[in-house]
């Protein structure tokens, strides 16, 4: 009754997911652009199960059940216009997940109230939003449903071992694997139960994690592997030997003052610069750090349960936190969603020795009558907070001007924020993101490309020229920023140049129609009408149905003096 009362609070707190619209980052390439989603059929999914080591639909790491649960959202209609399927899907499975939570805490504890309150705070969270909003972030909540499941078969089998239970616990950690890789640490935090409340770390305890220790390992080194041939994946920099200290040091205070204070959430939180102790946050972290272990290393003399689930927040957190390279935040709130578990287990501890003390039947009861008031009070707080900050959610615009508030800095909500007044029709305000952008990072090339298209469209090529050639500064071999370039060179009459930017686009992507098309026409222009014709009938070739390049192949046939200018 009590999960059950728990469940009906978090949805209640939780409600306006269901009405937000917002698009976040990679929703575009999950959901928007990702013809395999969009394409809800057996061939998709096999797709999604079989490319292991390198995902077609989406660039990183191998993740298929998120991607089918995506695909399955498709089928009942969900689609970027309508989100609504999809959040009911979140929404459903963060109330399963806060409903977990409290079994879980049950079973190692033994007090349905102290679980239910401990899961209360965990359900109406605003920390949590960012996991439930974003659709991409379904990986988030899979991955977490699983682990926990995985977490309840591991307490079921230590109280009534079997290998069926055991079973169970290994399925559900492979299932969490395969809807994403953070999920990984888990073996490890079976250990830190087994140190506590458990209390059965052994040797044998320690071979009992042999064969989740190979899955995990497994799951990593393709984890690894498909994010690099995909995205971007970075190890060990050069100067990692104090950055990594510094960023977890920073990282460790960040979350811990976004749970206890969970204002100014964002889906983006820049890396500080510099990231050095001359700045402030990055200085705290390391103060912060310090103090905290310091008074773990003394509770430790009494119980346990600080450092354990200190721990255990610290462990699952330790794939996000920048020691392999994948994203470019610092931190995240959806990266806690799982690890905050730990953090649970220290404060279901510390509940549970005030709620069970012992004493006098009228001092008992008033104990627990304020230790309900205060969890209540501070659940309302969380749940007005979490609410305030879905409203955020409501359309893409509004989301990224909120990231913007929060970090005026940080170039990639700037350049979001353009795109999508771009998809608006707001062109002159696009322009203005664009241009923010590249005075934040005058190296972005998403900037540089989203700005000289916005340019074309308003005629003026000449500024729309200088922003393609810095794109190809930045990246040389951009079969597409040649092909543009191409296109508002033989704008400007520049021919020559033209026909050299064409050409290099083929060299890159030599099976593109359009850049034989336009190169035809080009060359067509400069009078070189037996060159024109091979491009041409290549343009025919990858494309039989270009009927522009029919009918100019056509004229050079008939009349091959005859030319037009592109």
């Amino acid at each position: 009754m009590l999960a059950f009362v728990v469940g009906a609070l978090t949805l209640a707190a939780y409600g306006p997911t269901l009405s937000a619209q917002a698009l976040c980052f990679d929703d575009e390439e999950y959901l928007v652009d990702n013809r395999l989603v969009q394409n809800p059929s057996w061939s998709s999914t096999g797709r999604f199960l079989t490319e292991v080591l390198e995902p077609s639909s989406v660039g990183g790491y191998y993740q298929p059940i998120s991607m089918i649960s995506l695909m399955l959202d498709v089928a009942r209609g969900g689609r970027a216009g309508d989100l609504r399927p999809f959040h009911q899907t979140s929404l459903a499975l963060h109330v399963i997940n806060t409903v977990l939570v409290i079994v879980f805490l049950h079973m190692l504890f033994g007090s349905p109230w102290v679980a239910a309150l401990v899961g209360l705070l965990f359900g109406v969270h605003p920390v949590c939003v960012e996991s439930v909003a974003w659709v991409a972030e379904r990986k988030t909540l899979l991955a977490t449903f699983f682990s926990l499941c995985s977490l309840i078969g591991y307490v079921a089998y230590v109280r009534k071992p079997n290998w069926q239970r055991y079973g169970l616990c290994l399925l559900m950690y492979v299932l969490a694997l395969l809807s994403k890789p953070t999920s990984t640490p888990l073996p490890v935090l079976l250990l830190l139960l087994d140190a506590w409340p458990l209390r059965r770390l052994t040797w044998r305890g320690v071979l009992e994690k042999v064969p989740l220790i190979a899955v995990g390992a497994l799951a990593a080194v393709i984890t690894v592997v498909s994010q690099g041939r995909t995205a971007s994946v970075t190890l060990l920099a050069d100067d990692a030997t104090l950055r990594i200290p510094l960023m977890l040091c920073h990282n460790i205070v960040f979350y811990l003052h976004k749970f206890v204070w969970p204002a100014d959430l964002s889906p983006h939180y820049p890396f500080p610069e510099p990231l050095a102790l001359s700045h402030g946050m990055v200085l705290a972290g390391v103060v912060g750090t310090v103090v905290l272990l310091a008074v773990l290393l003394v509770t430790l003399r009494r119980t346990r349960a600080p450092l354990v689930g200190w721990l255990f927040f610290f462990v699952a957190l330790l794939p996000t936190t920048g020691i392999v390279g994948f994203t470019n935040v610092s931190a995240a709130d959806r990266f806690v969603y799982l690890p905050a578990v730990g953090l649970l287990l220290i404060l279901a501890w510390a509940l549970r020795a005030t709620w069970e003390r012992r004493a006098a039947q009228s001092a008992a009861s008033g104990r627990r009558a304020l230790v309900l008031v205060v969890v209540l009070l501070l659940a309302a707080g969380e749940g007005y907070a979490a609410r305030r900050y879905l409203a955020e959610w409501r359309n893409t615009e509004t989301l990224y001007r909120r990231m913007i508030r929060i970090a005026p800095l940080a170039p990639e909500p700037q350049f979001n924020l353009g795109n999508t007044l771009r998809d608006l029709g707001r062109t002159d305000e696009a322009l203005a993101a664009y241009r923010a952008t590249l005075r934040l990072n005058a190296n972005h090339l998403g900037a540089h490309n989203n700005l000289a298209t916005a340019l074309i469209r308003q005629s003026k090529t000449a500024e729309a020229i200088v922003h393609w050639q810095a794109a190809l500064q930045i990246k040389p071999d951009s079969p597409t920023t040649h092909h543009n370039l191409g296109l508002a060179l033989a704008r400007q009459n520049d021919l020559p140049a033209a026909i050299t930017h064409f050409r290099a686009a083929l060299d890159l992507a030599p099976n593109n129609a359009a850049t034989h098309y336009y190169l035809g026409l080009a060359l067509q222009t400069q009078g070189q009408g037996k060159e024109a014709v091979a491009e041409y009938r290549a343009a025919l070739r990858l494309e039989p149905g270009h009927e522009p390049a029919r009918r100019r192949l056509d004229v050079l046939l008939n009349q091959p003096r005859q030319t037009e200018t592109p």
